[in-house]
């Protein structure tokens, strides 16, 4: 029967890794490169501007400049935890950290000056844990992580604006 055979295949074979999600967007922030890239360095900072970004735990200071540290995550109602490892750290032009654990992929920051403010570029890849996807439609994701991403660099606009005052 069709259904025997939907449940057979299920038995039989793994299901698809999920594509990637992708969000990626800019920030016109008013202040220097040097004031929101010290920002970002903290990676406490992250967790006060990040909607979702519980916790951020155990962090060290990597040779690069960079950080390896613990984090949790909230998306659709699910904790997860995890590391970030900060693979790149050029002061003022970029920051990459790779997710480890149950959310893998890469997050990439940008700064470029442009007449005396901070473009800071976001992108962030990543695959989702099986138990999200379950729980939610990727478009429905993919919205949500497009909404979180807007509000987290209108945050970072609005903490480097609140200490420069």
């Amino acid at each position: 029967t069709p259904q025997g055979g939907r449940t057979q295949a299920r038995r039989g074979v793994r299901r698809p890794v999920s594509r990637p999600i992708t969000a990626a967007d800019t920030r016109r922030i008013t202040a220097d490169t040097e004031t929101v890239f010290a920002f970002l360095d903290d990676p406490h900072n992250h967790a006060a501007v990040t909607p979702g970004l519980t916790d951020v735990r155990d962090v060290e200071r990597l040779d690069n400049g960079g950080k390896r540290l613990t984090y949790t995550y909230r998306m659709a109602g699910i904790g997860v935890d995890g590391e970030i490892v900060q693979t790149v750290h050029e002061p003022d032009a970029r920051m990459y950290f790779e997710l480890r654990g149950r959310l893998t992929g890469t997050i990439d920051l940008t700064f470029e000056t442009v007449d005396d403010q901070t473009v800071l570029g976001y992108e962030a890849v990543y695959q989702l844990p099986e138990s999200l996807l379950t729980t939610a439609s990727a478009p429905v994701l993919r919205r949500f992580n497009a909404r979180q991403l807007r509000t987290t660099l209108d945050n970072v606009a609005a903490h480097v604006a609140a200490d420069d005052e």
